[in-house]
């Protein structure tokens, strides 16, 4: 549904990511949680291309793993079903599609600062 020029469901699907990464940092074991009476860590600064290279990363392991997947499926693997294998390989499209268009964006946003007149 489209609110003012903004897709709802886009803003619900950041929110999501958001608390999910939110959770995957009260995690124990992650290195924002404390430990006893240890204070909790204070958040590291991640700055734009940390974040863009997370995110490359993370597209890059979920092609990897619709590779995977698709070259076990293909050698007859019994454990790795054709639904699992569509999936993966439908996970890893929306995931370069959505790179690809974060590219875009980004090349707009830049091209659109340069012809600013100062």
């Amino acid at each position: 549904m489209m609110t003012g020029g903004i897709d709802s469901s886009k803003i619900d699907a950041m929110l999501a990511q958001l608390k999910s990464t939110a959770a995957r940092a009260q995690a124990p074991g992650s290195p924002l949680q404390g430990t006893g009476a240890q204070a909790v860590a204070a958040p590291q600064k991640t700055g734009f291309a940390d974040a863009l290279k997370s995110s490359l990363d993370q597209i890059n392991q979920t092609q990897l793993q619709a590779n995977q997947l698709g070259q076990s499926f293909a050698a007859g693997n019994d454990k790795v079903s054709l639904s699992d294998t569509m999936i993966a390989v439908q996970k890893a499209t929306l995931s370069i599609q959505e790179a690809i268009q974060v590219r875009n964006k980004l090349v707009s946003a830049y091209t659109t600062i340069m012809n600013m007149q100062v």
